[in-house]
């Protein structure tokens, strides 16, 4: 069954402008946590010349990203992947990019470790990362909407909720990444883009 989120609408188009920017001209894009798979189906008709691989570890995303596929796919998206950013091992021993929209806030710390070390580990040297969300700054909200957006999400799991970006950096650097760009989006988001950085 296909399923709809209706921010995808909004935030998919602000979203691929970066895209745009900062992904290469070929090879596979690994999308994590991919949710409905609309953003995939996006993408993928967006970059013809790229390979879009969506993952999720919920078996009914994966059957929607299936049906979004199988109704309106391009050639060039891939069949969805079961990946657990938390497990050591993933599907695919390397990307030419990574792209997590809206997961790191929705998730526990352990899953943004998971997702820098196993960015780190596939991508090649100057390779991005490009996650989108909200995140706090220093310490702090960007906006009202956010600090009560982060109470909910930890009322709903105590373990989720709006992670700090210093922290996330801090995560990063423990496997090679390095945060290039943090672009303004709407709705108080952010796109970042992180590069894994030479072994040098």
């Amino acid at each position: 069954m296909r399923r709809h989120a209706p921010a995808t609408s909004r935030n998919r188009d602000p979203i691929l402008e970066v895209l745009r920017r900062v992904l290469p001209d070929r090879g596979r894009v690994l999308e994590i946590a991919a949710g409905t798979g609309e953003h995939a189906l996006h993408f993928a008709a967006a970059f013809p010349g790229l390979e879009w691989q969506p993952t999720d570890p919920d078996a009914a995303a994966r059957e929607s990203i299936a049906a979004w596929r199988d109704a309106e796919g391009t050639p060039n998206l891939r069949a969805p992947l079961d990946l657990d950013v938390t497990q050591p091992a993933w599907p695919l021993a390397q990307a030419a990019a990574v792209v997590a929209i809206n997961m790191i806030h929705i998730s526990p710390i352990e899953a943004s470790e998971g997702l820098m070390r196993g960015a780190g580990a596939i991508l090649p040297s100057g390779a991005p990362l490009v996650t989108y969300g909200p995140y706090r700054i220093d310490g702090a909200h960007t906006a009202p909407s956010n600090a009560a957006f982060d109470e909910s999400l930890k009322a709903r799991d105590p373990r989720w909720g709006v992670r700090d970006l210093a922290e996330l950096e801090a995560l990063a650097a423990a496997h090679g990444l390095h945060l290039e760009e943090r672009v303004t989006m709407p709705a108080n988001n952010f796109t970042l883009v992180w590069r894994k950085q030479s072994a040098e």
